[in-house]
């Protein structure tokens, strides 16, 4: 459910924006669009483990992420450093032939991301507690 209201979060960001809001530099550059989710459900069988992979469920809906999002060119896939998330992007990464693009939680939407995605199409995979904060940022 979290998922869902994260894609309908992004979608509303992207068609919100009307002719009189887009700057000069954007129509130069280019519509920047970012989808945001959290990653789907992981492993908590062992209460130790630090890093944990995706349940089968998990794996089945990052499928159906990478499905339902199948008609859209992404130009970037980013992901925190965990596995969890890592397995979230992959299947979106491998439709668009992408590499995923590992990002630092602590340092979320900084110059150089702005940068580096201006102008494109790109998914963010987080976490509970990145994905909002990501979403503030960008705000």
């Amino acid at each position: 459910m979290a998922s869902i209201i994260t894609l309908i979060f992004s979608i509303i960001i992207s068609s919100t924006t009307s002719p009189e809001v887009i700057s000069e530099d954007t129509l130069q550059d280019g519509l920047t669009t970012y989808y945001l989710i959290r990653h789907a459900e992981k492993d908590r069988s062992n209460p130790d483990e630090k890093d944990p992979a995706l349940t089968e469920e998990g794996l089945q809906r990052a499928e159906n992420w990478a499905n339902v999002l199948k008609d859209i060119h992404f130009d970037a896939v980013y992901s925190t450093n965990y596995k969890r998330t890592l397995q979230t992007a992959g299947p979106l990464a491998d439709l668009n032939d992408l590499e995923i693009q590992k990002y630092d939680p602590d340092k979320v939407y900084n110059d150089d991301f702005k940068n580096d995605t201006r102008g494109k199409t790109v998914m963010i995979v987080g976490h509970s507690n990145t994905t909002p904060e990501f979403a503030n940022k960008i705000l």
